[in-house]
């Protein structure tokens, strides 16, 4: 007997949907805690104007081929320069989303015979990425230097003489805390190995004119930092920022950058004046901090811990629970989403909270009001 198409598929969705952890689309709806809009610029006046300004002088939609093809456009030329300047690297690379930039990062440049220690909660992307490619892989312990220092040196006693490579992100976006950089900044150091640290939360966030958690590290030679535009910055696409040779290596080499339409240069220019915006309006960023302060406050009455950043978990461990909870909140009114495994570690089924610009802090107080009354009745 012929099997119907897409047998296991079928199987695969009904396990997943028997563990509660089936994942739909959904239209946007409610009051907005759930999106990485932090500053409110997604939809702001000021990138309309930037938007309108940028059709206006005749900039294409659409790019029409590869960056390496007829695709490379001065405004991705435009865009690098700024962004390499903006956050004090020798270059900088456009990537039409994290995910595709990661991914070619972690495929392309480690070699054969290095080693990639990783934070156990880095990125899928980064995942991909590291599978696609020919170095050795290793977890370490979220959050804990000691463990990646541990790493490099089980390696390199088994008789690894590659070039090490730390990969972290700079801010988590399922916990919301962040890395010890100057600590594994240190371990880089002691083991000349490259520091590439995934700044997608932080960027515009934190750091002077939104450089991110790792503007500080005195030591740039062996950093790559990757910006993505569409969070903070209200955007799309991707910046990855370090050495020249990082830059002409992936141009060279790294395949998903060489066969991918290049991205809009209408969206280059775009990103430009959100850069621009960030660095020129100090008062989103304090704003932000300070709606962040107080959701904490309203938390905390609730028994429930901060996490330092915009990004506010909420964990309730049993994935029908923390659905139950989201699509409470969601039908008073609130976008709050529920996360599961595998997007975190099994168990550990959440509220993800994010705090943006476009709230404001009546909205929070009305948000916590109702997940109190959620939780109780869950």
């Amino acid at each position: 007997m012929m099997r119907q198409p897409f047998h296991a598929h079928r199987a695969d969705l009904a396990a997943l949907a028997a563990e509660d952890r089936r994942r739909t689309l959904v239209p946007r709806a409610g009051i907005d805690f759930a999106s990485n809009d932090y500053l409110g610029l997604a939809g702001s006046a000021a990138l309309r104007d930037a938007l309108s300004q940028g059709i206006a002088r005749g900039l294409p939609a659409g790019s029409g081929g590869s960056r390496l093809l007829r695709g490379n456009h001065a405004e991705h030329e435009a865009l690098e320069t700024h962004a390499a300047r903006h956050y004090g690297s020798e270059a900088a690379l456009f990537f039409p989303t994290g995910f595709a930039a990661n991914a070619a990062l972690f495929a392309t440049l480690p070699q054969r015979g290095d080693l990639i220690v990783h934070d156990e909660l880095i990125h899928a992307s980064a995942h991909d990425g590291m599978k696609l490619g020919r170095a050795d892989i290793r977890a370490a312990a979220h959050n804990d230097a000691q463990a990646f220092d541990d790493a490099v040196v089980a390696w390199r006693k088994a008789g690894g003489t590659g070039t090490p490579w730390i990969a972290v992100e700079s801010l988590y976006s399922m916990d919301g805390d962040t890395a010890p950089l100057a600590d594994l900044a240190i371990v880089a150091a002691r083991h000349d190995a490259v520091l590439v640290v995934d700044e997608a939360h932080a960027t515009g966030v934190f750091g002077p004119a939104g450089q991110g958690l790792a503007h500080g590290l005195a030591s740039r030679e062996r950093l790559i930092t990757l910006h993505t535009c569409g969070k903070a910055l209200g955007c799309e696409g991707a910046l990855l920022c370090g050495p020249q040779i990082v830059r002409d290596f992936l141009v060279n080499r790294g395949r998903p950058f060489i066969f991918s339409t290049a991205p809009s240069p209408l969206m280059a220019w775009l990103v430009r004046q959100a850069l621009e915006i960030v660095a020129t309006e100090p008062e989103r960023p304090a704003r932000l901090h300070a709606l962040v302060r107080h959701a904490e406050a309203r938390l905390a009455a609730l028994g429930l811990p901060a996490s330092g950043s915009q990004i506010l978990p909420v964990v309730i461990g049993d994935n029908a629970r923390a659905m139950r909870v989201a699509g409470a909140l969601q039908a008073a009114g609130f976008d709050v989403r529920g996360i599961r495994p595998p997007t975190v570690p099994q168990g550990t089924a959440r509220l993800r909270i994010a705090i943006t610009l476009n709230v404001a802090e009546s909205d929070i107080d009305a948000m916590t009001g109702a997940l109190a009354d959620a939780m109780a009745a869950a």
